[in-house]
């Protein structure tokens, strides 16, 4: 006669609440570690991705040299810089661009020196003006001043100043001068360039550089 096997509901086995916790923090760090592994993957590709300059700290240069005017800020007169290279080519106010020649700034005084911007008024008190040789010739440069327009009788003290900006920064010639009124012309330097563009020679015999200019209404 057979056995009648009473069966039983099978028991999932208890556990303690402490383990179930330890389960749930060991998802939580697995998710935390995937995280943090992918961050770590992402930051190691845009770090390939970053291109290394071949030449650290080079600037390209635009300018051989710098020729710079100034006289008193906020002072109201017109100082004309004129500066003629070896080819007999002037660069002042009617022919800011030339050959290897730019007159960055022609400054005239207080004229122009006011903008407003929102009701605010704003004015640059500096008087200066720059001009850039880009390149140089071997040969004579004539740098030139002109009192284009004096409001008082006094001289106008300018002060003149040349620059090599390469290979490095090097100061050829530094100078003051005075103008002695509207229409006053003096030559602040002569500099003569080998063919390796290496100062050879400086002096400041007079050359008037604008003797048919002068009087032409601007």
């Amino acid at each position: 006669m057979p056995l009648n096997v009473l069966s039983q509901p099978v028991q999932s086995p208890v556990r303690h609440p402490s383990l179930k916790r330890f389960q749930q923090d060991d998802v939580f760090t697995d998710l935390l570690f995937n995280a943090l592994l992918g961050f770590v993957f992402m930051f190691a590709i845009a770090f390939l991705l970053i291109s290394v300059p071949e030449k650290k700290g080079e600037i390209a240069s635009k300018a051989e040299m710098l020729i710079t005017v100034r006289w008193a800020d906020n002072h109201p007169d017109d100082v004309d810089a004129i500066v003629e290279d070896p080819a007999g080519t002037l660069i002042w106010y009617y022919n800011r661009d030339s050959g290897l020649m730019h007159l960055d700034r022609d400054d005239r005084g207080v004229f122009a020196d006011e903008i407003k911007s929102e009701g605010t008024r704003i004015i640059n008190p500096i008087n200066q003006e720059t001009v850039t040789l880009r390149g140089v010739q071997s040969g004579e440069y004539v740098i030139n001043l002109l009192h284009y327009k004096a409001h008082y009788r006094a001289p106008l003290p300018v002060t003149v100043k040349v620059e090599r900006l390469n290979p490095k920064v090097e100061l050829i010639y530094y100078g003051d001068h005075y103008l002695n009124g509207t229409g006053d012309e003096i030559t602040a330097l002569r500099m003569n360039l080998d063919a390796l563009g290496q100062v050879v020679e400086v002096n400041q015999l007079p050359k008037s550089l604008l003797l048919n200019h002068r009087g032409k209404p601007r």
